[in-house]
């Protein structure tokens, strides 16, 4: 059975400069957030599935918003579940799992996949979707199409998805990964390793050696990053191992790939988050404070060798902060709190450069991280939802805690200072997709 959703056409995505301010900024508003249980790994029960934990994740997404099932027209999402683990072939479906849910597009649908088909055949309330998309690669993709799709009128009230698997509990556990030879391009690049915590610890490298500094500036935005992943309950380590982690712990830490350390590099994890987008004037009537998107943007990599350099990905967060702000009508002053990815601690700091914020230039990130106040208390939060390394591998804790810091229902984390404007994106300083969220429409 194949799917008869289709992925987003480019179209949907703001990819260029010079398109001036967006043509739905402030039109388009976020109203609930629902997230699952974070667990380290699956343990075969089928309540303890992707799919499950997607279901549950949009149940609580509509009731955060105070919208019934019946209310809802839109669905996007993105089918794509791994973190590099996959369903051996041959390996048969659990009997508690089929016996549980009816099928989607697959056999391992609502395993390792997610198919708006599954998501609707096992969520009958689910009776007026008229319109279903696929924002391929993480909930930063997806949000952007459901912005988009909501502001074109495609959909009026939209459920945003985004859930991952991790079957074995560790990372490249299926195709090419677990292959015993390395074929195609990745056979040039993968043996030096430009890939994950090797690309980036390689490009710290660079850093350091045209702007000075050194891998201990890190350790106050990893510190803060993992204090601020325990004040979000929803998040792996706040649910299973809330350890605190100190400045020594940090600077100790053993080495994955110098100058990358084992607290530099987040862990998957099985979790699922959903966001209810609506019009802003239906919005005003919901149960929760809407929260604008002023704008949206997509950044793709433009990479002139195999192995991407320093100034390729300084160049890349350059063009998503300005595409950003255009597309928004303001300026890095605006902006209260910054929540971009950090999937790998050591390339925050491009973003963090690449939109100014708190006034950072090229070269000056370490320096602020050593010296600035990026507390949530402080004066110029950064990373206030803790991030990947603060909650585990997900790519949406950044969305998540934008949307509740605006609505002042961050909790424990909230920040100190009024939460006006929020940027957050990725997955990477040279590719992703980024949204600008506010307490106005503008």
């Amino acid at each position: 059975m194949a799917s008869s959703t289709q992925n987003a056409p480019a179209s949907m995505y703001r990819k260029d400069e010079g398109l001036g301010v967006w043509e739905h900024k402030g039109k388009v508003a976020a109203v609930g957030v629902g997230h699952s249980p974070a667990d380290r790994r699956w343990d075969y029960r089928p309540e303890t599935s992707v799919g499950a934990y997607a279901i549950i994740a949009l149940r609580k997404a509509m009731e955060d918003a105070g919208v019934t099932p019946d209310q809802v027209d839109g669905l996007v999402m993105d089918p794509s579940t791994t973190t590099g683990a996959s369903w051996p072939e041959g390996r048969p479906i659990p009997e508690e799992f089929a016996k549980a849910f009816k099928p989607g597009a697959g056999a391992v649908d609502g395993i390792s996949m997610l198919s708006t088909e599954w998501i609707l055949n096992n969520m009958p309330e689910l009776t007026n979707i008229k319109y279903t998309q696929y924002g391929p690669g993480c909930m930063s993709n997806a949000i952007c199409v459901g912005a988009q799709a909501v502001g074109d009128g495609l959909a009026k009230v939209c459920l945003v998805l985004k859930a991952w698997d991790n079957l074995e509990g560790r990372y490249g556990q299926g195709g090419a990964n677990a292959e015993d030879t390395i074929s195609g391009n990745a056979q040039w690049s993968n043996p030096w390793g430009p890939t994950g915590p090797y690309l980036w610890a390689y490009m710290f490298n660079q850093y350091t050696q045209k702007y000075g500094g050194s891998h201990d500036l890190m350790a106050n935005f990893v510190v803060n990053s993992k204090r601020n992943g325990l004040l979000f309950p929803e998040g792996y380590w706040a649910q299973n191992r809330p350890d605190v982690l100190t400045k020594e712990d940090y600077l100790n830490s053993r080495w994955i790939v110098k100058p990358a350390n084992l607290y530099d590099c987040d862990i998957p994890i099985t979790v699922g988050a959903a966001y209810l987008f609506t019009t802003a004037e239906r919005a005003r009537d919901m149960k929760q404070k809407p929260v604008y998107i002023l704008n949206h943007t997509q950044t793709q990599p433009k990479n002139r060798g195999i192995v991407q350099t320093l100034e390729e990905c300084q160049e890349s967060t350059d063009f998503t902060g300005r595409k950003l702000y255009e597309g928004a009508g303001i300026g890095p002053s605006d902006v209260t709190f910054e929540n971009m990815y950090d999937g790998y601690t050591l390339f925050h700091q491009y973003f963090l450069e690449g939109l100014r914020f708190a006034g950072v230039k090229r070269g000056e990130a370490l320096e602020f991280y050593e010296h600035g106040d990026l507390t949530i208390e402080g004066p110029n939060p950064v990373s206030p939802s803790g991030g990947n390394a603060g909650s585990g591998r997900t790519r949406f804790w950044m969305h998540s805690d934008s949307i509740q810091q605006i609505q002042g229902r961050a909790g424990a984390r909230q920040i100190k200072k009024k939460a006006e404007i929020g940027i957050s994106g990725g997955p990477m300083p040279t590719s992703g997709n980024f949204t600008v969220w506010s307490a106005t429409p503008g």
